[in-house]
């Protein structure tokens, strides 16, 4: 059997001996900064050098996390982190940051980069775009099918990673903007909020709608191991030592069984052990998630009010293993208890639990401290718990005293120390080179003013009463279907840009580059890419007066306008390190991302580029992306979370969005951006209230939002996002050494 890496999360020194002490191949872990689990205990840099001297000691690899996107003020921040890193050697950085991948690629290219699931791969055309600029593995989204994964092995030589076991997005792999619309904690900056782990209600019901199963593969692996994979990844940065020796247990021991050549009796009886083994990783409930797309609960609504197998709005998202709900509580302070059920599990002084209020109104983990039994009617057990809870909020054990391990350290104190000349700050001299963005946009008719994006045909009837310099229409199959009809239409083909989706699985990679192909044979010569993998449909469309090249589909088209190419808000261009690396696949313009700020968009984009950039002005921004149709699951279209937001379900066969009701707007801020020498501007209605079953906005609604666009009028009840306050700060941390 070929080898097989079994990567383990470290976040912490005591993970990292769980980890290798139970038989990882490799781990990742993250520093003090720029990681997308911010809220771990991550290393210290001390730590982290003791950790890869010893690791490299032992044959084991070691992978840090770069993998939140950085603005550009923080540019200087990471040159110094990559440039502290390279001097090191470990195995890998992972990455989601397009900025990070060029500054990696153009300035210390004897890293090795892989890109992290928050990069949102998940096709091969978007793997082997990334081979050609410098990756060396993908870590795949979560949301693919066996068979996805299988195509993706054979269309590539990339290594491929996957995550086998643990929490789960209900959101694709980064897509997912509510955390930050809700405050500015931004997954893409690793202090999500876990927005959809949360109750939400509509009329008189609620439930936990969002909130996902975790994900356990264990018995896919001999399948996916037998279909290539390089490497199964186990998530769990925020979790317990137990958590992660208990995991890679498990899965060490199934991939040991294939190493071994193992029968089909013993594969079973060993796949059996690791299931036995699993029941005490204190997690959630467990699910296959979209491995087996379309079977019962996999993937595909199966009918009314059937959830699939990963959700399940009754159960309230805790981690642990249920204790049961509070029946009755005494004393107050450090003396406050609660009585729960006597069950199968019985917690003991010394374990941890996690006390979940109904209703969601809050959640807190805690050792307990003193355990006694009920007398009486009062049979139960009472344990020591913090004030604020009250009868029937649910207990959930943590972690268990009793089944902790002790592990070898892996720190050991001689491998404790500093590499020598790393004892000192930082040369705050050095000159970091400035990022180079191509050149492009020439010739291309992306006049300066208003343009306004819909999600369907029709919609576009609408926009007459207040016509846009242009409209962006989404890439689906109705909207293909009317635009090859040839019927009348109030634009031409010239004002017409097509918008493909950010979400972009390997089983639709097919019929995108059909209906591209189409498109471009009638003419369409304006398109916004949202993923790496979109780019490639477009190689060998040339110039005006040029036949095309072959197509997705083979086909050839004759003369036509210049091609011009639009990296969309998904693409994340959050610094110029990114513009760079964006620029060099072949985008043409950029749209701002809609969670940037003014200041980070102004300190970006340098005066010589603005020409060449969009900003969205308004819009009700996708919140979630879910793979899900679930219009089958959920009977309702609009609800309500525990601070009166309001929120609307957008459903159908591409799979479901939620949507504020509340929209983003800076319409109003029009004058100041203009002078700063932006000057075109979108209004985004693609979430508008209609959605996929109507006109996405009225008309006499979207008239008098264009004459607010026109006069810089400010609107009522809308939301700034972060354009005013940027991305929330974590307070910064007072290292007591510097890189």
């Amino acid at each position: 059997m070929k080898t097989v890496e079994l990567l383990a999360p470290a976040g912490s020194p005591e993970a990292l001996d769980a980890a290798i002490a139970e038989g990882a191949d490799a781990v990742y872990l993250g520093l003090k900064s720029f990681n997308a689990r911010m809220r771990s205990a991550n290393f210290a840099y001390s730590q982290f050098e003791g950790a890869l001297r010893s690791l490299h000691s032992m044959g084991r690899k070691v992978y840090v996390t770069v993998n939140t996107v950085f603005e550009q003020r923080e540019a200087d921040r990471m040159y110094q982190l990559i440039k502290y890193l390279e001097a090191l050697g470990p195995d890998g950085l992972i990455v989601q940051d397009f900025g990070v991948a060029a500054m990696v690629r153009d300035c210390f290219p004897g890293l090795k980069l892989h890109a992290s699931t928050q990069m949102n791969i998940a096709g091969v055309r978007g793997v082997n775009a990334l081979s050609k600029n410098g990756f060396s593995r993908v870590v795949l989204a979560r949301e693919l099918s066996f068979e996805e994964l299988r195509d993706c092995r054979a269309g590539t030589n990339m290594e491929l990673e996957v995550f086998v076991h643990g929490a789960l997005c209900v959101s694709a792999s980064g897509l997912c903007l509510f955390s930050s619309y809700l405050g500015g904690k931004s997954a893409n900056r690793g202090i999500c909020t876990q927005a959809c782990r949360r109750y939400y209600h509509y009329d008189d019901k609620g439930g936990y709608y969002f909130s996902p199963n975790d994900l356990q593969l264990i018995n896919r692996i001999p399948c996916l191991v037998a279909a290539g994979i390089n490497a199964f990844k186990i998530e769990g940065r925020m979790k317990s030592a137990g958590y992660v020796g208990t995991v890679v247990s498990a899965y060490r021991l199934v991939l040991d069984a294939l190493a071994e050549g193992a029968g089909e009796e013993k594969l079973r009886s060993v796949l059996n052990d690791a299931g036995a083994i699993l029941r005490n990783d204190f997690a959630r409930p467990k699910t296959e998630f979209y491995f087996v797309r379309g079977s019962s609960g996999a993937g595909q609504s199966t009918g009314k009010n059937i959830s699939p197998d990963w959700l399940n709005p009754a159960q309230d998202g805790g981690t642990g293993i249920p204790l049961g709900a509070i029946l009755k509580l005494r004393g107050s302070g450090a003396g406050r208890q609660a009585l729960i059920p006597l069950g199968p599990v019985l917690p003991v002084s010394g374990d941890s639990v996690r006390l979940h209020a109904a209703n969601d109104r809050d959640r807190r983990s805690c050792k307990i401290t003193a355990v006694e039994n009920g007398d009486g009617p009062e049979a139960g057990i009472w344990i020591s718990v913090p004030e604020g809870f009250e009868p029937g909020d649910m207990v959930y054990l943590i972690q268990a005293k009793l089944m902790s391990k002790r592990y070898g350290k892996v720190i050991l104190p001689g491998s404790y120390r500093r590499t020598p000349g790393r004892d000192k700050a930082p040369d705050r001299e050095i000159i970091v080179p400035r990022a180079k963005i191509a050149a492009g946009g020439e010739g291309l008719a992306f006049p300066q003013g208003f343009y306004v994006a819909v999600p369907r045909v029709e919609d576009l009837f609408i926009l007459q009463s207040a016509r846009p310099i242009r409209v962006i229409l989404a890439l689906n199959r109705h909207n293909v279907a009317k635009l090859l009809e040839k019927g009348p239409l109030p634009f031409n083909k010239g004002e017409i840009i097509i918008s493909l989706d950010p979400y972009f699985p390997q089983g639709d990679e097919l019929e995108t580059g059909d209906m591209i192909d189409a498109l471009l044979r009638e003419g369409y010569r304006q398109f916004v890419v949202n993923n790496p993998g979109h780019f490639s449909y477009f190689r060998g469309v040339v110039n005006s007066n040029t036949a095309l090249g072959a197509g997705a589909s083979g086909g050839r088209a004759g003369r036509t306008r210049t091609l011009g190419l639009i990296a969309g808000p998904w693409l994340y261009i959050f610094n110029r390190w990114a513009a760079s690396f964006v620029s060099s696949l072949g985008a043409d313009f950029f749209v701002c991302p809609l969670e940037n700020n003014r200041q980070n968009l102004e300190k970006t984009i340098d005066t010589q580029y603005r020409s060449r950039v969009f900003i969205t002005i308004f819009a009700w921004p996708a919140l979630f992306r879910i793979r899900e149709n679930l219009s089958g699951v959920y009977d309702f279209a609009r609800f309500s979370g525990g601070r009166d937001e309001e929120f609307r379900l957008a459903a159908g066969e591409g799979g479901t969005c939620v949507y504020p009701e509340r929209p983003f707007s800076i319409v109003d801020k029009i004058p100041f951006l203009r002078e700063a020498g932006f000057g075109r501007f979108i209004l985004d209605l693609s979430g508008g209230p209609g959605g996929k079953s109507g006109p996405s906005i009225k008309k006499n609604q979207y008239r008098d939002l264009m004459q607010s666009a026109r006069n810089a009028v400010p609107l009522p009840d809308i939301s700034r996002f972060n354009w005013k306050d940027g991305f929330y700060q974590e307070p910064l941390v007072q290292e007591a050494e510097t890189i």
